[in-house]
């Protein structure tokens, strides 16, 4: 037995020295490579969180919209004098809530849509996933009663609720888009809008709530923490509600290097100074990667940058970390393909820059090239470099299958003329009118046809007329 003991201490030794030494040691260049990493998969969440924070939880933001679980509809059509958002929106009305689940679920319930009117909620998690859709395309034209529990919830499903949505964690945003068809469908729209109603679970029984809507526990956003190493600070807080995803535990086990764990205190005084230098080198790194990526989505045919593949859920979306941060930097919260698709030209057939101060244009869709659509197509006009509407005689700054009098050709083909002057009274129908300089075009097409995305449809290019 006495010699046992020293043989099996000997071997304890040997094991414990055995892990030292395959423990990788933060060295500056590995702690400048994890932290690229680390960046990049969290860049999304943390411009998420900084909506999240800006609309709902901080009311002197400028932009605050309501408190957690308070639907707020936004009926106003955009026009030049909107100037807060770039590209904005002229074919939809919008809807926003931010779902608190942490006492229990919410419902949403929606109205039947009798005029065939195109609606959806896009439901975004904290990931920037979507994670789900209620809409005429994913849950039909019926009325319709959507309950969204969080990870924990293991209640009973009451009777009268047609689907139950999942999330990972406590808080959702619910982004919702109603088709208006110009403005004197305005008060249809909001009809349709005001029936929109969220509740808690208690009262979709008829019962009263006692929960309170708690948002989450992460820091106020500041900038200049969220792109330094105190990224981490958020990046903690955020991951403390709900758990680590089974196909990502080995890839925190590598972040928790730098201090990155769900719910840790991080602070970066702690840390040697040649490795804060070494992160704030990976966040630069990774910036300089998720701009080229959100620049470089998608493909150019025709003129047109089709971006794609960019959005969805975690299935569709799962280790695509570079491109969720890209698509993040082109433009956050975008709709996955199924639901919406955003092809955009600035070129003209000769890849010269589009301008209505040298040129008129026709975009000429053939009889089998108009936009497949189960719902509605629309292009927008841009002046550059604003990216916003422009003032024209007849208020119109967007063109779509639902504009009023739009003329189709005998053969079923279409003419769209993007000019700054009118084209003559036999064409007004058909003006979409243009900026005198240069500018940009959105297409929008809402609900495409399953077979146009596969090949993904093309739109053709636009013809110089003049």
């Amino acid at each position: 037995m006495k010699k046992i003991v020293p043989v099996l201490f000997a071997v304890l030794i040997l094991v414990l020295t055995s892990c030292k030494q395959g423990e990788e040691k933060l060295t500056p260049e590995l702690a400048k490579q994890i932290t690229e990493e680390a960046y990049i998969y969290a860049f999304p969440m943390l411009d998420h969180y900084k909506m999240m924070f800006a609309l709902a939880i901080y009311p002197e933001s400028g932009a605050y919209e309501a408190p957690f679980n308070v639907l707020k509809n936004s009926s106003d059509l955009k026009g030049p004098e909107h100037t807060v958002i770039v590209r904005p929106n002229n074919d939809t009305f919008y809807s926003i809530v931010w779902l608190s689940l942490t006492g229990e679920p919410m419902v949403l319930t929606v109205p039947a849509i009798t005029d065939n009117r195109y609606y959806s909620f896009q439901i975004i998690d904290k990931y920037t996933y979507n994670i789900d859709y209620v809409g005429t395309r994913a849950t039909g034209f019926d009325a319709g009663a959507y309950l969204f529990a969080g990870p924990d919830w293991e209640g009973e499903i009451p009777g009268g609720i047609d689907k139950v949505i999942r999330a990972e964690g406590n808080y959702l945003a619910a982004l919702g888009r109603t088709q208006v068809r110009g403005p004197k469908d305005v008060e249809n729209a909001k009809a349709v809008m005001d029936a929109y109603q969220v509740q808690s679970l208690s009262e979709f029984l008829g019962n009263e709530s006692t929960v309170e809507a708690i948002p989450p526990a992460i820091p106020p956003y500041k900038s200049a923490l969220a792109s330094g190493p105190g990224f981490i600070t958020y990046l903690n807080a955020i991951m403390a509600d709900g758990s680590i995803h089974e196909s990502e535990k080995a890839l925190f086990e590598r972040f928790a290097k730098i201090g990155i764990e769900p719910g840790k205190a991080f602070d970066t005084t702690s840390l040697d100074s040649t490795i804060v230098k070494a992160m704030n080198e990976g966040i630069a790194s990774a910036m300089l990667k998720i701009e080229e990526e959100g620049n470089n989505l998608g493909q150019r045919e025709n003129g047109w940058q089709m971006t794609f593949g960019a959005f969805g859920t975690r299935e569709v979306m799962q280790g695509k970390y570079l491109t969720r941060a890209g698509a993040a930097f082109f433009g956050l919260w975008g709709n996955t393909l199924e639901e919406a698709y955003y092809p955009e030209t600035n070129f003209d057939e000769n890849g010269e820059v589009l301008d209505g101060s040298q040129h008129n244009y026709v975009l000429h869709f053939d009889s089998d090239e108009i936009p497949p659509v189960k719902a509605f197509w629309s292009l927008s006009m841009y002046k550059l470099p604003e990216q916003l509407f422009i003032e024209n005689e007849i208020d119109r700054y967007i063109i779509s299958s639902a504009t009023e009098g739009l003329k189709y050709n005998e053969d079923g083909s279409l003419d769209v003329y993007i000019q700054k002057e009118i084209p003559g009274a036999e064409k007004k129908s058909n003006w979409l009118p243009a900026h005198d300089g240069p500018f940009s075009l959105q297409a929008r097409l809402y609900w495409p046809d399953p077979n146009a995305l596969d090949p993904l449809y093309v739109m053709p290019a636009v013809i110089i007329s003049n």
